[in-house]
């Protein structure tokens, strides 16, 4: 029997153009504070081989800038947390340095990057690795230690490689006082635990697409006074519950935690799924190659949409689109300054 034939990505024109109907409306820009832009710039390659979009520098300009449907995306945190160190993050971080660089390479777009090793990667992790990061986070666009964490579900590291290598950056991190990346995945009592016992409860923390409980998310949050949980386009997924729920929590109007959210892609991954109800002319059951930084306001949408069913008719401003992408820039620049 013959090999299944992989399925033809849509017509790119289906990831250029995105509208979202609230447009219009959207006076705050993007900033994407978790993508990984090099794979998904090669993942894109992959699918669209004869794209006009054949640089990284192209592609930012192509589909993160400025539009055709109005919103500006004001910056994008890319994440380097491969082991080894990926040489080519020193190249392309150089080349955003300059204003006039940002200007007519990336579009005015604020390129910022983190950089550490992935749970994924915990077994690979050494004092030579260890230094090329520590001489990474002199760099002028560099913003924060991450991702690191745990990972149960995934990650081929043995737990205790994980809880090491998870230690040992973080006391890196809070030595050199940069914000921290966060990844977990099933492990919550031991993310807890480390994370209280090796960082200072006022130090900057960014829990990335936040899929865990929200009992761990509000002791967390009770804990660390300047940790915000980011939100990506899983919160949109019939399989998960868990986000949408922590998001109810922090719109609440007795809530002592409000809207302590980023808003990310996860690029490549995670394509919000009402990214769909949007797109014309898409045949019916096909699926996008991958996310892109310009889909952020779905998932601003769909927060928006989670938080108004706990405001309440008497708590004042309306949760919208607009809200929730403010509030996702704002705390922003107390994370990382971006």
């Amino acid at each position: 029997m013959g090999r299944k034939s992989k399925p033809q990505a849509p017509e790119e024109s289906h990831l250029i153009t995105l509208s979202h109907p609230g447009s219009g409306d959207l006076v705050t820009p993007i900033v994407d504070t978790h993508t990984h832009l090099i794979s998904t710039f090669q993942r894109y390659l992959q699918s669209y081989p004869n794209t006009k979009f054949n640089d990284i520098f192209s592609f930012v300009r192509g589909l993160y800038g400025k539009t055709a449907w109005g919103v500006e995306t004001k910056a994008i945190i890319d994440v380097w947390c491969e082991a080894p160190v990926t040489k080519m993050w020193k190249e392309i971080a150089d080349s955003a340095v300059k204003v006039e660089d940002r200007a007519e390479k990336w579009g005015g777009v604020e390129y910022w990057f983190v950089m550490g090793v992935h749970p994924h990667h915990a077994e690979s992790y050494n004092d030579a690795i260890e230094q090329e990061i520590v001489e990474a986070m002199k760099h002028p666009r560099c913003v924060g230690w991450g991702e690191i964490g745990l990972d149960y579900r995934n990650s081929p590291a043995r737990p205790h490689v994980q809880h090491e290598v998870f230690a040992r950056q973080l006391r890196q991190a809070v030595r050199l006082g940069k914000a921290i990346t966060v990844h977990t995945r099933e492990a919550e009592e031991d993310t807890e635990r480390i994370l209280k016992a090796e960082v200072p409860r006022d130090h900057p923390i960014h829990v990335h697409c936040y899929t865990d409980s929200p009992e761990l998310a509000l002791r967390l949050l009770e804990h660390f006074p300047n940790l915000y949980f980011g939100i990506t386009g899983v919160i949109t997924y019939s399989t998960n519950l868990n986000t949408s729920a922590l998001v109810k929590h922090l719109a609440s109007p007795t809530s002592a935690f409000p809207m302590r959210i980023l808003l990310e892609t996860d690029a490549p991954y995670m394509v919000p799924s009402n990214v769909y109800r949007d797109l014309d002319g898409l045949k019916q059951g096909s699926k996008l190659p991958i996310s892109h930084t310009g889909m952020i306001p779905w998932t601003a949408d769909w927060v928006a949409k989670v938080a108004e069913q706990v405001r309440g008719p008497d708590c004042g401003d309306l949760w919208t689109v607009e809200r929730v992408m403010k509030a996702g820039r704002e705390n922003a620049m107390k994370v990382y300054g971006v």
